[in-house]
């Protein structure tokens, strides 16, 4: 369904436009207007608008944690690897179009009221820390799991101080933070 221009196009600009202003800031007729889709061919692939930012959604996390776990790939080290997560999110920040966390912005504008979203976002939170998880257990943790639980938290915090308090280099402050509570605790 997702192959054809159309909806390639469909999908991008609803992600641009509800990332830029909302979800319910951001209308049908903003989303026709913007994609150049017609409201019936947008009807006929997602019967509902919730659909569409589902999918949308899910479309996000592939492109997003490729580029994170890309952002990290020629990094040999293990420990290398897990600092590196957050050298990507300090140059995320500093991006024009920078608005947090696409995941968090959803669940926290629908999330009561659409289970679907908050089940994509948990999902984007969920294989971003198994990835993490798989970064702690090269390293060589005994509790990878844990590892990745608190990497996960550290990451999340830094997101979110970057777009509540402009704080740019919030990533920086993260990776002294996993520096210091985590990785010296878990030499080799």
């Amino acid at each position: 369904m997702t192959t054809n221009e159309p909806l390639q196009r469909l999908l991008l600009a609803t992600e641009k436009l509800i990332y830029a202003n909302g979800i319910n800031a951001t209308g049908m007729d903003a989303i026709v207007s913007e994609s150049g889709v017609a409201r019936k061919t947008i009807y006929r692939n997602f019967p509902t608008k919730e659909a569409l930012i589902a999918e949308v959604l899910r479309q996000r996390d592939q492109r997003w944690m490729t580029w994170f776990i890309d952002s990290t790939r020629t990094l040999t080290e293990p420990r290398a690897r897990i600092l590196g997560c957050f050298d990507a999110l300090e140059a995320w920040f500093s991006t024009p179009d920078f608005n947090g966390c696409a995941f968090i912005n959803a669940a926290g504008e629908c999330g009561s009221s659409s289970q679907l979203i908050a089940e994509v976002a948990k999902e984007h939170k969920v294989n971003l820390e198994r990835y993490l998880e798989q970064l702690a257990a090269a390293y060589g943790a005994a509790e990878p799991q844990k590892i990745a639980s608190e990497l996960l938290l550290l990451i999340e915090g830094a997101i979110t101080v970057a777009k509540v308090m402009g704080d740019k280099m919030a990533a920086s402050t993260g990776k002294q933070l996993a520096e210091r509570l985590f990785l010296q605790s878990i030499e080799m």
